[in-house]
């Protein structure tokens, strides 16, 4: 009786630790080095699900960094070189109510008004931004949804926030020079 209570409860203590290790990473390749990410398909898996595809489709390859606030936040996926519009599916539902929250270094996505508008572009939170979290579910309380955190490379993401910006052809905070995703791809997945 003994052993199967202490085994029972050895299972249920090591379980966050083996969901953990099923976590699918991601690794970005940029102009400025790389930057690891860990994505939460627990926590939002229709996200998850969504960037993924972006990932293995190769969408994100040769796009840029289009918005970068120092220490704030870094926001690309969206924009080739050339500030041409990429071509997305059909947007996602917005899981912000997940209980994740837009702390200093995960990734979340980006949004028009609508709650339900994300579809690629993505932003890395360099700093807390609470008033990205989920308050409520009108669509101005409704938040970002926090997706996945970065592993390795936060250091990377600070310098793409440092570099000079500029304002240009209706982007506010873009980098003088295009900071490139050279490529992205799945390390592991579920």
């Amino acid at each position: 009786m003994f052993r199967s209570v202490f085994l029972v409860l050895l299972l249920l203590t090591s379980a966050p630790a083996v969901l953990a290790k099923d976590n699918p990473h991601v690794l970005m390749e940029t102009s400025m080095g790389n930057i690891e990410l860990e994505l939460y398909a627990d926590k939002a898996p229709i996200t998850v699900k969504n960037f993924l595809q972006y990932v293995r489709d190769g969408y994100y390859d040769g796009t840029i960094f289009h918005r970068v606030i120092y220490d704030w936040l870094i926001q690309g996926g969206g924009y080739t070189k050339d500030l041409r519009e990429k071509d997305t599916r059909p947007p996602i539902k917005n899981e912000a109510a997940n209980g994740l929250k837009n702390k200093r270094g995960t990734i979340a996505m980006a949004r028009f008004s609508d709650p339900d508008s994300a579809d690629a572009q993505f932003f890395i939170n360099l700093d807390n931004n609470t008033s990205f979290n989920h308050k409520g579910n009108s669509p101005r309380n409704y938040g970002y949804c926090v997706f996945g955190k970065v592993v390795k490379g936060l250091d990377v993401a600070e310098k793409i926030s440092a570099v000079d910006t500029d304002e240009k052809q209706g982007f506010v905070n873009l980098p003088a020079k295009p900071i490139v995703i050279k490529h992205m791809k799945i390390l592991k997945a579920k």
